[in-house]
């Protein structure tokens, strides 16, 4: 009796096989083919296939660079919470009237609201899926998009003059 294999469990055996043959880890586009053939799959339905993947990759891609860019942000704004909720501790310190244990002053306002907002933020930073992360994420590929624009037209401009 012939084993069955559930389709992910194919694919995964395949690509093992596929990895240990090829000795650099990378196949032509004709061993591609060849092994395509092999398996009764069209160049066509490959060629589709490969456009699909190319698109996913990007798509990977882009969302690694916008989780990227949005965590670097939360840790500028971080630090620079940090660094202004430190001086004014430190004036509330060196004025008359405010200690640690009595009251810090506006420096405990200034600190908890704006504490409330970036955590606000970084929670919204720490968000990989649903409704606002795509829209965000939109919006950040449109002015990505525009940007390369942009630099495209001023290259072309500064390059043919």
């Amino acid at each position: 009796m012939d084993k069955l294999y559930a389709m992910e469990d194919a694919q995964r055996i395949l690509q093992l096989a596929i990895a240990q043959e090829t000795e650099s880890g990378e196949l032509s586009h004709q061993q591609l083919l060849e092994i395509a053939e092999e398996l009764n799959i069209s160049p066509a339905t490959l060629q589709t296939a490969e456009q699909e993947w190319r698109i996913m990759k990007g798509q990977a891609e882009d969302h690694r660079l916008f989780q990227h860019q949005r965590r670097q942000r939360i840790k500028s704004q971080l630090m620079r919470y940090s660094i202004v909720i430190s001086f004014l501790i430190l004036i509330d310190f060196v004025t008359v009237g405010g200690t640690v244990l009595g009251h810090l002053g506006f420096s405990l306002y200034v600190a908890l609201f704006w504490g409330l907002g970036l955590s606000l933020k970084a929670w919204r930073t720490l968000q990989t899926s649903g409704e606002r992360y795509e829209r965000d994420l939109n919006k950040w590929r449109r002015k990505r998009s525009v940007q390369k624009t942009l630099d495209g037209v001023v290259n072309r401009f500064l390059g043919s003059t």
